[in-house]
Protein backbone atom coordinates (compact mmCIF):
# COMPACT_ATOMS: atom_id res chain seq x y z
CA UNK A 1 0.00 0.00 0.00
CA UNK A 2 1.27 3.46 -0.88
CA UNK A 3 1.86 5.94 1.90
CA UNK A 4 2.92 9.57 2.20
CA UNK A 5 4.89 11.29 4.93
CA UNK A 6 2.79 13.76 6.92
CA UNK A 7 4.87 15.37 9.67
CA UNK A 8 6.82 12.20 10.61
CA UNK A 9 4.11 9.58 10.14
CA UNK A 10 3.70 7.40 7.06
CA UNK A 11 0.02 7.97 6.36
CA UNK A 12 -1.62 5.39 4.09
CA UNK A 13 -3.06 6.59 0.79
CA UNK A 14 -6.36 4.78 1.06
CA UNK A 15 -10.12 5.05 1.45
CA UNK A 16 -12.87 3.61 3.63
CA UNK A 17 -13.83 0.89 1.14
CA UNK A 18 -10.25 -0.34 0.78
CA UNK A 19 -9.72 -0.53 4.56
CA UNK A 20 -13.01 -2.40 4.92
CA UNK A 21 -12.03 -4.97 2.27
CA UNK A 22 -8.56 -5.25 3.77
CA UNK A 23 -9.97 -6.08 7.20
CA UNK A 24 -12.37 -8.57 5.65
CA UNK A 25 -9.78 -10.46 3.62
CA UNK A 26 -6.51 -10.21 5.56
CA UNK A 27 -5.36 -11.68 8.86
CA UNK A 28 -3.18 -10.50 11.73
CA UNK A 29 -3.08 -6.89 10.51
CA UNK A 30 -3.16 -3.70 12.56
CA UNK A 31 -4.88 -0.40 11.80
CA UNK A 32 -4.26 2.96 13.45
CA UNK A 33 -6.89 5.64 12.91
CA UNK A 34 -4.69 8.75 12.86
CA UNK A 35 -5.79 12.30 13.63
CA UNK A 36 -3.79 15.48 14.22
CA UNK A 37 -3.22 14.52 17.85
CA UNK A 38 -1.68 11.19 16.77
CA UNK A 39 0.72 12.87 14.37
CA UNK A 40 1.79 15.60 16.79
CA UNK A 41 2.55 13.13 19.58
CA UNK A 42 4.44 10.93 17.13
CA UNK A 43 6.38 13.96 15.91
CA UNK A 44 7.40 14.78 19.48
CA UNK A 45 8.12 11.22 20.61
CA UNK A 46 10.34 9.00 18.46
CA UNK A 47 9.21 5.80 20.22
CA UNK A 48 5.57 6.61 19.56
CA UNK A 49 6.46 7.48 15.97
CA UNK A 50 8.12 4.08 15.51
CA UNK A 51 5.11 2.25 16.96
CA UNK A 52 2.52 4.09 14.88
CA UNK A 53 4.55 3.60 11.70
CA UNK A 54 4.70 -0.15 12.40
CA UNK A 55 0.92 -0.48 11.91
CA UNK A 56 -0.11 -1.98 8.59
CA UNK A 57 -2.54 0.86 7.87
CA UNK A 58 -2.29 4.40 9.22
CA UNK A 59 -5.63 5.84 8.13
CA UNK A 60 -6.00 9.63 7.71
CA UNK A 61 -8.90 10.00 10.13
CA UNK A 62 -9.07 13.70 10.91
CA UNK A 63 -9.74 16.55 8.50
CA UNK A 64 -6.28 18.14 9.13
CA UNK A 65 -4.45 14.90 8.30
CA UNK A 66 -6.37 14.26 5.08
CA UNK A 67 -6.07 17.92 4.07
CA UNK A 68 -2.33 17.98 4.77
CA UNK A 69 -1.83 14.87 2.63
CA UNK A 70 -3.85 16.45 -0.18
CA UNK A 71 -1.92 19.74 -0.09
CA UNK A 72 1.51 18.13 0.13
CA UNK A 73 1.03 15.40 -2.47
CA UNK A 74 -1.91 16.54 -4.65
CA UNK A 75 -3.54 13.16 -4.08
CA UNK A 76 -7.17 14.18 -3.39
CA UNK A 77 -7.05 12.27 -0.12
CA UNK A 78 -10.39 12.02 1.69
CA UNK A 79 -11.01 11.41 5.40
CA UNK A 80 -10.89 7.74 6.39
CA UNK A 81 -12.55 8.07 9.77
CA UNK A 82 -12.99 5.30 12.31
CA UNK A 83 -16.78 5.58 12.47
CA UNK A 84 -17.15 4.94 8.73
CA UNK A 85 -14.55 2.18 8.73
CA UNK A 86 -16.38 0.47 11.62
CA UNK A 87 -19.81 0.54 9.96
CA UNK A 88 -18.57 -0.23 6.46
CA UNK A 89 -16.55 -3.23 7.69
CA UNK A 90 -19.49 -4.67 9.64
CA UNK A 91 -21.82 -4.23 6.65
CA UNK A 92 -19.22 -5.57 4.23
CA UNK A 93 -18.64 -8.66 6.36
CA UNK A 94 -22.24 -9.79 6.78
CA UNK A 95 -22.18 -12.03 3.70
CA UNK A 96 -19.08 -13.88 4.97
CA UNK A 97 -20.12 -14.04 8.65
CA UNK A 98 -17.16 -11.87 9.66
CA UNK A 99 -16.79 -12.04 13.44
CA UNK A 100 -16.19 -9.06 15.74
CA UNK A 101 -14.79 -8.71 19.26
CA UNK A 102 -14.99 -5.48 21.25
CA UNK A 103 -12.30 -4.55 23.78
CA UNK A 104 -12.48 -1.45 25.98
CA UNK A 105 -14.93 1.23 27.10
CA UNK A 106 -17.55 0.43 29.78
CA UNK A 107 -20.21 -2.25 30.18
CA UNK A 108 -22.94 0.37 29.83
CA UNK A 109 -21.55 1.76 26.57
CA UNK A 110 -20.79 -1.63 25.01
CA UNK A 111 -24.21 -3.04 25.95
CA UNK A 112 -25.94 -0.09 24.27
CA UNK A 113 -23.64 -0.35 21.25
CA UNK A 114 -24.30 -4.07 20.78
CA UNK A 115 -28.05 -3.50 21.06
CA UNK A 116 -27.94 -0.85 18.34
CA UNK A 117 -25.67 -2.92 16.12
CA UNK A 118 -28.04 -5.88 16.32
CA UNK A 119 -30.96 -3.62 15.43
CA UNK A 120 -29.11 -2.23 12.39
CA UNK A 121 -27.31 -5.42 11.33
CA UNK A 122 -29.46 -8.33 12.47
CA UNK A 123 -26.99 -10.92 11.11
CA UNK A 124 -23.88 -9.42 12.74
CA UNK A 125 -21.53 -12.01 14.24
CA UNK A 126 -20.35 -10.72 17.62
CA UNK A 127 -17.99 -13.30 19.09
CA UNK A 128 -17.49 -11.51 22.42
CA UNK A 129 -16.42 -8.41 24.26
CA UNK A 130 -14.47 -7.30 27.32
CA UNK A 131 -14.56 -4.06 29.30
CA UNK A 132 -11.38 -4.15 31.39
CA UNK A 133 -10.71 -1.90 34.39
CA UNK A 134 -8.78 1.35 33.91
CA UNK A 135 -5.16 0.16 33.86
CA UNK A 136 -1.96 0.89 31.96
CA UNK A 137 -1.53 -0.74 28.57
CA UNK A 138 1.22 -2.94 30.06
CA UNK A 139 -1.19 -4.25 32.69
CA UNK A 140 -3.94 -4.78 30.12
CA UNK A 141 -1.59 -6.98 28.06
CA UNK A 142 -1.41 -9.56 30.85
CA UNK A 143 -3.00 -12.93 30.09
CA UNK A 144 -5.85 -12.43 32.54
CA UNK A 145 -7.18 -9.60 30.39
CA UNK A 146 -6.37 -10.82 26.86
CA UNK A 147 -6.96 -14.59 27.11
CA UNK A 148 -10.67 -14.21 26.42
CA UNK A 149 -9.97 -12.11 23.34
CA UNK A 150 -7.35 -14.51 22.00
CA UNK A 151 -9.48 -17.62 22.61
CA UNK A 152 -12.45 -16.21 20.70
CA UNK A 153 -10.34 -15.88 17.54
CA UNK A 154 -12.52 -13.16 16.07
CA UNK A 155 -11.77 -11.92 12.58
CA UNK A 156 -11.54 -8.35 13.89
CA UNK A 157 -10.84 -6.98 17.35
CA UNK A 158 -12.00 -3.38 17.81
CA UNK A 159 -10.11 -1.62 20.61
CA UNK A 160 -11.54 1.45 22.34
CA UNK A 161 -9.03 2.69 24.91
CA UNK A 162 -8.29 6.15 23.52
CA UNK A 163 -5.04 7.45 22.09
CA UNK A 164 -2.25 6.65 22.84
CA UNK A 165 -3.18 3.78 25.17
CA UNK A 166 -4.97 1.74 22.51
CA UNK A 167 -2.07 2.02 20.05
CA UNK A 168 0.45 1.16 22.77
CA UNK A 169 -1.75 -1.78 23.79
CA UNK A 170 -2.10 -3.09 20.23
CA UNK A 171 1.64 -2.78 19.60
CA UNK A 172 2.52 -4.70 22.78
CA UNK A 173 -0.23 -7.26 22.24
CA UNK A 174 1.10 -8.12 18.78
CA UNK A 175 4.65 -8.40 20.09
CA UNK A 176 3.74 -10.69 23.01
CA UNK A 177 1.13 -13.03 21.50
CA UNK A 178 0.41 -14.78 18.22
CA UNK A 179 -2.96 -13.42 17.13
CA UNK A 180 -4.63 -14.05 13.78
CA UNK A 181 -7.27 -11.37 14.36
CA UNK A 182 -7.00 -8.01 12.68
CA UNK A 183 -6.84 -5.32 15.37
CA UNK A 184 -8.12 -1.76 14.99
CA UNK A 185 -7.75 1.14 17.43
CA UNK A 186 -11.11 2.83 17.20
CA UNK A 187 -11.14 5.59 19.84
CA UNK A 188 -14.56 7.09 20.65
CA UNK A 189 -16.49 5.08 18.06
CA UNK A 190 -18.06 2.75 20.65
CA UNK A 191 -19.68 5.76 22.34
CA UNK A 192 -20.83 7.30 19.07
CA UNK A 193 -22.47 4.05 18.00
CA UNK A 194 -24.01 3.58 21.46
CA UNK A 195 -25.31 7.14 21.40
CA UNK A 196 -23.73 8.03 24.75
CA UNK A 197 -21.81 10.81 22.99
CA UNK A 198 -22.88 12.90 20.02
CA UNK A 199 -20.98 12.57 16.77
CA UNK A 200 -20.75 15.69 14.64
CA UNK A 201 -22.80 15.69 11.41
CA UNK A 202 -20.78 14.57 8.42
CA UNK A 203 -20.85 17.95 6.68
CA UNK A 204 -19.33 19.60 9.74
CA UNK A 205 -16.62 16.92 10.00
CA UNK A 206 -15.81 17.40 6.32
CA UNK A 207 -15.05 21.10 6.78
CA UNK A 208 -12.85 20.50 9.80
CA UNK A 209 -15.07 21.48 12.76
CA UNK A 210 -15.83 18.09 14.33
CA UNK A 211 -13.44 18.99 17.13
CA UNK A 212 -15.87 21.64 18.43
CA UNK A 213 -18.53 18.99 19.10
CA UNK A 214 -16.05 16.82 20.97
CA UNK A 215 -14.51 19.68 22.94
CA UNK A 216 -17.93 20.86 24.17
CA UNK A 217 -18.72 17.35 25.42
CA UNK A 218 -15.34 16.72 27.08
CA UNK A 219 -13.57 20.07 27.62
CA UNK A 220 -11.27 18.94 30.42
CA UNK A 221 -10.04 15.79 28.69
CA UNK A 222 -9.77 17.21 25.17
CA UNK A 223 -8.54 20.74 25.83
CA UNK A 224 -4.90 19.93 25.12
CA UNK A 225 -5.68 17.75 22.13
CA UNK A 226 -7.62 20.40 20.26
CA UNK A 227 -6.23 23.71 21.44
CA UNK A 228 -2.58 22.78 21.93
CA UNK A 229 -1.83 19.82 19.68
CA UNK A 230 -3.80 21.28 16.75
CA UNK A 231 -1.70 24.44 17.03
CA UNK A 232 1.49 22.35 16.92
CA UNK A 233 0.09 20.41 13.96
CA UNK A 234 -0.23 23.66 12.00
CA UNK A 235 3.32 24.72 12.91
CA UNK A 236 4.84 21.34 12.00
CA UNK A 237 2.83 21.20 8.78
CA UNK A 238 4.00 24.66 7.68
CA UNK A 239 7.57 23.60 8.41
CA UNK A 240 7.17 20.48 6.25
CA UNK A 241 5.42 22.41 3.47
CA UNK A 242 8.15 25.05 3.29
CA UNK A 243 10.88 22.40 3.39
CA UNK A 244 9.18 20.39 0.64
Amino acid sequence: MNSVLVLKTNISSTNVEFVSDYLKNEKSKTVAICNANTLVRSYQNSKMQEKINSFDIKAPDGFPVAKASKILYKNNQKRVDGYKVFHETIKNGLDSNLSHYFFGSSEKVVAKMIKKLKEEYSEINISGYQCPPILTYEELCKKEFVNNMIQHKADIVWVSLGFPKQEEFIYMLKSKYKIDSNIVGIGAVFEWVAGTKIKAPEWIANIGFEWIFRLIQEPKRLFRRYLVDNFFFIIYFIKQYLTK
